[in-house]
C-alpha cells in the first residue's frame, strides 16, 4: 500500500517562497502521475499542479507562473516550489498519486502540510 508523506509547510510572508516536498513509499513512483492539491478553510480542494509520469505538467490558473511541480523518481519524491506567495495560497496542501492524472482524486493522499502565507 502506498504512503505519501507530505512536509515543507510553514508560516512564511507575503512574496515569500517555500517548497513543499511529498516522499511516497513502495514500488511503483515512477510510473504514476502525481499531483499537488489544497483546501483552504470554507473552500473545497482544488488541484494545484500535476505531473505524469512523462513529465508533462499542468496548473491551476492561479499558480501558473509561480508555481513549479518536479519529481525525482529516484527519491520516490514530487516537489512543489511557490514563490511570490499570496495570502490566498494559505490551505493545507496534499499530495495524491496515481496510474494517471484522470484519476488523482481516487488515489493514493498524504496528511498534507499546512502554508500560511500572512500579508
Amino acid at each position: 500500500q502506498v504512503q505519501l508523506v507530505e512536509s515543507g509547510g510553514g508560516l512564511v510572508q507575503a512574496g515569500g517562497s517555500l517548497t513543499l516536498s511529498c516522499t511516497a513509499s513502495g514500488s511503483g513512483f515512477g510510473l504514476s502521475a502525481m499531483g499537488w492539491y489544497r483546501q483552504a478553510p470554507g473552500k473545497q480542494r482544488e488541484m494545484v499542479a500535476t505531473i505524469t509520469r512523462g513529465y508533462t505538467t499542468n496548473y491551476a490558473d492561479s499558480v501558473k507562473g509561480r508555481f513549479t511541480i518536479s519529481r525525482d523518481n529516484a527519491k520516490n519524491t514530487v516537489y512543489l516550489q511557490m514563490s511570490s506567495l499570496k495570502p490566498e495560497d494559505t490551505a493545507v496542501y496534499y499530495c495524491a498519486q496515481a496510474f494517471t492524472t484522470t484519476f488523482l482524486d481516487k488515489g493514493s493522499w498524504g496528511q498534507g502540510t499546512q502554508v500560511t502565507v500572512s500579508s
